[in-house]
């Protein structure tokens, strides 16, 4: 295998890149992964009841959205021992969380059943403790409506003709009958509301994107991960808007066969190798520039922060501990046909994610 980039992540060869194209089953009948890798359109077939380790099952739909002034987080999630809907706002400049609504439930692991697929048209209509969460998905476009109290949530982003994502999954070394499997959906312009007991805000299609992180996965007790991912317009020398979009994720499982790292433009994949960031951030680094490159030097931005979105919640065994780091991202990076796409003071994120659940 090729030789390739060297610095502060020993890369001594190009990671392999397993694309499926056509439907593929996921899971044996002993429960055992039987598909590693990666695909533009979700093609693996996911059978919940084939998971031998069903409370080690969770599943979710997390929508994030934002302009880079205000984000919004709106998800639904079945971690089997029980799971929750919520909404979030973040006002992001002055780093405060303006409004949150959830709803939860205990056990349950066969109920709230969320769709096997997240890129085809379905729908998802649950009252979870008292909160509404409702999505619609057709072949153009994605509703998404929630409710809980005085916080509600009214939103539609647009899916381009042919919109490709990234589905990934991956193993975990000496765990046959483990994965984790996710589809991200970039570059969704979207519009909507917003509203408190006291304000309203307002999104618009012009300046505000959202991204699907739908998540199917059945993992071990401790896990890390790096995640970012942002979308946006660039305008080219015509003066045409193109959308574009990226999605990086590593450091869970074994990339072996796939790495979750793609380039979105015009609603087409374009996908490279492994990624890295510079500097490791923890524990006091995540408002200090981050430097991230792919072993291929395809991908090549900076992030200049100004906010780090921290939760941390520890409840007995369990633990979600985040920073979510927001900033300006420079630099460049390649598409498939050799173009040279030049970003400059984007904004997106990355997270870095140690969880025990």
């Amino acid at each position: 295998m090729e030789k390739t980039y060297k610095g502060w992540q020993e890369w001594e060869t190009k990671s392999l890149q397993k694309e499926y194209t056509e439907p593929t089953r996921l899971l044996g009948d002993d429960g055992k992964l039987l598909a590693a890798g990666w695909a533009r359109h979700n093609v693996f077939d996911y059978d919940r009841k084939a998971v031998k380790k069903e409370m080690r099952r969770k599943e979710w739909d997390f929508y994030q959205l934002s302009n880079g002034k205000y984000m919004v987080q709106i998800s639904m999630a079945n971690i089997s021992l029980g799971g929750y809907a919520s909404a979030v706002l973040v006002d992001l400049k002055n780093g405060k969380i303006l409004s949150t609504g959830m709803g939860a439930f205990l056990g349950g692991k066969d109920k709230y059943v969320l769709p096997p697929k997240g890129d085809v048209p379905n729908t998802v209509d649950y009252t979870v403790g008292g909160a509404i969460f409702r999505t619609v998905t057709t072949e153009t476009k994605r509703t998404l409506y929630f409710k809980k109290g005085d916080v509600e949530c009214d939103f539609e982003m647009d899916i381009l003709p042919d919109h490709e994502n990234i589905t990934t999954v991956l193993p975990f070394k000496g765990f046959p009958d483990r994965y984790f499997m996710t589809t991200k959906q970039n570059c969704m312009p979207v519009s909507g509301v917003f509203k408190t007991a006291n304000a309203v805000y307002e999104f618009s299609k012009d300046d505000t994107f959202a991204v699907l992180d739908w998540g199917r996965v059945d993992t071990p007790y401790s896990l890390v991960w790096y995640w970012g991912n942002g979308s946006t317009y660039l305008t080219d020398e015509a003066g045409n808007k193109h959308l574009f979009g990226f999605e990086i994720t590593w450091g869970i499982g074994d990339e072996s066969n796939a790495t979750e790292t793609c380039i979105f433009y015009d609603g087409k994949a374009h996908k490279f190798g492994a990624v890295d960031v510079e500097t490791f951030p923890k524990p006091d680094k995540y408002m200090e520039p981050w430097h991230f490159i792919s072993e291929d030097g395809r991908f090549d931005l900076t992030m200049k922060p100004f906010y780090d979105h921290h939760s941390d919640t520890n409840v007995l065994v369990m633990r979600m501990h985040s920073h979510q780091v927001h900033g300006l991202w420079s630099g460049t990076v390649t598409l498939d046909d050799g173009t040279v796409l030049e970003i400059k003071d984007m904004y997106a994120f990355c997270e870095y994610v140690e969880n025990r659940w």
